[in-house]
């Protein structure tokens, strides 16, 4: 290949061609997709992000050249309609009849085929990641991603926010889970921290008089990894001041309104529901509950009250709950289909499963013999239930019966298709708890994080009962990010700091930069992050955000692909002042080769 000449520059695309093109000079680039040798003529399906174009070599421009699948070749000839249309492909009515052919790259024997519809491993397709985004779903949803935040960006723009950098090395700060650290080799014994979000440094930015500030921000956070976290993600955070509640679910309904339809062309409605966080629980059993569907929990402590289940009224003279759930036309089960419930509700917490099969008459089920005559009446009007459904029964404590009813709940919705794939139901869930207790030490937690404002900016009452200023997104029952407003009084944030069981001497090391700046003026202020992640998964249909992320890593936080989390030599240690204590991880696979 010469440098001099640019043959091989693409004129077009391998998507772009169309009937309008014929008779045209065309110079395609692109990978093979596919290859048949007739003998005398040799076809090929040139692929790249953009398409899909049939080319044809004569035998004498194809000669003894050997094309291999994933080969590089540049190509050049005259764009002439095809005899056998492709109505499934968008350049379907022409080929591309080839004067000039050049390999630019082989290939070797890829451990998969590039196809749309692969089944292989996801260990073999994180290994070979630049073979798995080559596949047309992934870099469909990788285009998709890229519109979607183009288009977020966008919409923060116009309503002037301002798009501000915030660190990545930072100091360490208790925001919930454990910092990846970064030794400071100029340093000695001092350590960055990755930030677990940028919380600090945009409640200083509006400290700064910077007012409205956003940023597609970099988050890391070294948890304990779920089958859908990731060590590193990505969010759209955002801040403003001299604001409520009320103005940031305004600015990210509209923005949020505006970005579906300029990426998605989707229109969706706003403004959002709102439902406090108690009520999520009450009527759902989750803070992040699918409203796609009804089946709501109902409380059914007055009828318990008056039957002699003990389970029930044991439960009830303990301070517990006892709630129920109705699946409608659920009487139809069999015992067996039931009984394939407990284990379910067991994985959360439960002690066993109560149910009924509701019927005027008594019913029918292991509650039968405490709901005849009369009692079977006023049971089915305590929960709203008809002759044919299934009632469902949790007796404990209150955070127990909201878990166990709340998963059963989006088990059976799962299971029966209850909810409207198509549906977008966004919902605010607000009014948080302002505390929780730890249950290893006994202390005060804050669940959302220590800069949330309470609803009683005096503290004055129990801690148990306080409520915060914090909110959640959630999106059919999945939650998409979490904000506040914040604390704005340099005499607040400290009180929050002491009932957290913060001293005074670890306040002043590891917030006194914060608590400086509330100290010179601080406006009222508030703000929003949104897990960009997740939101583009779910638009894509997928219940994962894998497939959205280019180079994810595996459950255990190893990329197979390179190799990483990787071991580091001695002397690059001492050179960052790091000794070595424990013996390297061997366990990871070594990266692609």
């Amino acid at each position: 290949m010469s440098a001099a000449d640019n043959e091989w520059r693409r004129t077009h695309t391998c998507g772009e061609l169309r009937t309008a093109d014929i008779g045209q000079k065309v110079t395609l680039n692109g990978w093979v997709d596919a290859r048949r040798n007739l003998g005398s003529i040799y076809f090929v399906d040139l692929r790249d992000r953009y398409g899909i174009t049939q080319v044809v070599l004569d035998e004498d421009i194809a000669g003894d050249l050997q094309i291999s699948p994933e080969d590089v070749l540049s190509v050049t000839g005259e764009l002439i309609a095809r005899s056998n249309v492709n109505p499934d492909r968008a350049t379907g009515e022409v080929e591309l009849k080839v004067e000039r052919v050049e390999v630019l790259s082989g290939a070797k024997l890829p451990p998969f085929e590039i196809l749309d519809d692969l089944d292989t491993s996801i260990e073999l397709r994180l290994r070979y990641r630049f073979l798995d985004l080559r596949r047309r779903p992934m870099q469909e949803r990788l285009m998709e991603r890229s519109r979607f935040i183009g288009a977020m960006r966008q919409a923060f723009l116009e309503r002037d926010f301002l798009d501000i950098e915030t660190p990545i090395l930072t100091r360490a700060t208790p925001e919930g889970a454990r910092d990846y650290l970064v030794p400071a080799r100029v340093h000695p014994g001092k350590f960055y921290a990755l930030p677990q979000s940028p919380q600090i440094f945009k409640q200083i930015l509006m400290v700064s008089g910077m007012d409205r500030y956003f940023q597609v921000a970099r988050c890391f956070r070294d948890e304990d990894l779920r089958a859908d976290r990731q060590p590193e993600f990505t969010q759209l955070d955002m801040e403003m001041s001299f604001v409520d509640e009320d103005d940031v679910f305004a600015v990210w309904e509209g923005v949020l309104a505006d970005t579906y339809k300029s990426a998605l062309g989707v229109e969706i409605a706003t403004p959002f529901p709102r439902l406090d966080w108690k009520s999520a629980m009450e009527r759902f059993g989750s803070d992040k509950p699918d409203t796609r569907f009804a089946m709501e929990l109902c409380d059914v402590a007055s009828w318990a009250k008056t039957c002699s289940f003990q389970v029930f009224t044991g439960a009830l003279e303990r301070g517990g709950r006892v709630m129920g759930l109705v699946l409608p036309g659920g009487a139809e089960l069999s015992r067996k289909q039931i009984t394939a419930l407990e284990p379910i509700a067991k994985e959360y917490g439960a002690k066993g499963l109560a149910w009924w099969k509701a019927n005027k008459d008594g019913g029918a089920g292991p509650l039968a013999r405490f709901t005849a005559d009369d009692a079977a009446g006023e049971l089915m009007e305590c929960m709203g239930a008809s002759d044919g459904d299934l009632c469902l029964f949790m007796a404990d404590d209150e955070a127990v019966v909201w878990r166990v009813l709340g998963e059963l709940r989006l088990h059976l919705g799962r299971e029966r298709n209850l909810a409207d794939p198509e549906r977008r139901d966004f919902l605010w869930v607000t009014h948080f708890p302002m505390f929780e207790r730890n249950e290893e030490d006994g202390r005060w937690d804050s669940p959302h994080h220590p800069f949330t404002a309470p609803d009683d900016w005096e503290l004055s009452g129990d801690p148990a009962t306080m409520l915060s200023r914090a909110y959640d997104l959630v999106l059919n029952g999945w939650e998409l990010g979490s904000g506040s407003v914040r604390i704005h009084r340099s005499d607040v944030q400290q009180k929050v700091f002491d009932l957290l069981g913060i001293s005074p001497e670890e306040q002043e090391a590891k917030f006194g930069f914060l608590l400086t700046a509330l100290a010179h003026g601080a406006p009222p202020h508030a703000g929003f992050a949104l897990g960009l992640d997740r939101i583009v998964a779910l638009n894509c249909g997928l219940d994962s955000i894998r497939d959205v992320v280019a180079f994810p890593k595996t459950t255990s936080a190893a990329d197979l692909m390179c190799g990483a989390p990787s071991e580091i030599d001695a002397k690059q240690l001492e050179e960052v002042h790091v000794a070595r204590i424990a013996a390297p991880d061997t366990s990871d696979p070594a990266p692609a080769s």
